[in-house]
């Protein structure tokens, strides 16, 4: 610990706000969090077209893209959930300084966790509950990981051997078993557009 008394933050010549102008946007965290198969990359990756068509800069961050390079020393247990997510809280907070509409995708079932990334972000943080009910992500299984999860080939899943916290203040809640993809998309982008305008 004592090696951090020598760590000096660089106070860097170009300012989030002088990104943010450059790119005619603020930057913001849209958290996608919820059950496996829940459709939150789905979403984020339809939501995400529609800012790019807009000129918005974005990139989205989701499990397997982080999991195969920056976090690929991880595994599942509670501790490497909450350091996959730590991580996580600080790379989408970096982007979001950077200018950018970042867009995360995780199950992130711990609500201590995603108030960790809530508090990372700061004020440009919005969390989407994707809030697809377990019997429906099971039917859909789109990884085949529920039925590897009750035969006992995987532990510590969400939604069978381990618990999802529902959102305790998600700022949207998109049921994607009870509106089309393409309608969830909408009400995130009608949603983020006031937020990041300059």
């Amino acid at each position: 610990m004592a090696e951090k008394l020598h760590i000096i933050p660089h106070q860097h010549a170009i300012s989030c706000e002088d990104r943010e102008r450059q790119n005619g946007h603020r930057g913001h965290v849209l958290w996608f969090t919820g059950l496996s198969g829940s459709g939150k990359s789905t979403v984020a990756s339809v939501v995400e077209r529609e800012l790019h068509e807009r000129g918005i800069r974005t990139y989205i961050l989701d499990g397997d893209n982080v999991r195969t390079g920056l976090n690929s020393d991880l595994g599942f247990s509670a501790e490497s959930r909450e350091e996959n997510i730590r991580r996580i809280a600080h790379v989408s907070g970096l982007m979001k300084d950077a200018g950018l509409v970042v867009l995360s995708a995780f199950v992130s079932p711990y609500q201590k966790d995603r108030d960790f990334v809530r508090e990372v972000a700061g004020s440009a943080f919005s969390e989407v509950f994707v809030s697809t009910p377990l019997e429906v992500c099971e039917q859909r299984d789109v990884k085949g990981l529920y039925a590897k999860a009750r035969a006992g080939e995987i532990s510590n899943f969400t939604g069978i051997s381990a618990p999802f916290e529902a959102p305790e203040k998600a700022e949207l809640d998109v049921p994607t078993h009870e509106m089309s993809i393409e309608a969830a998309a909408k009400k995130v982008v009608d949603y983020i557009l006031p937020k990041i305008a300059l």
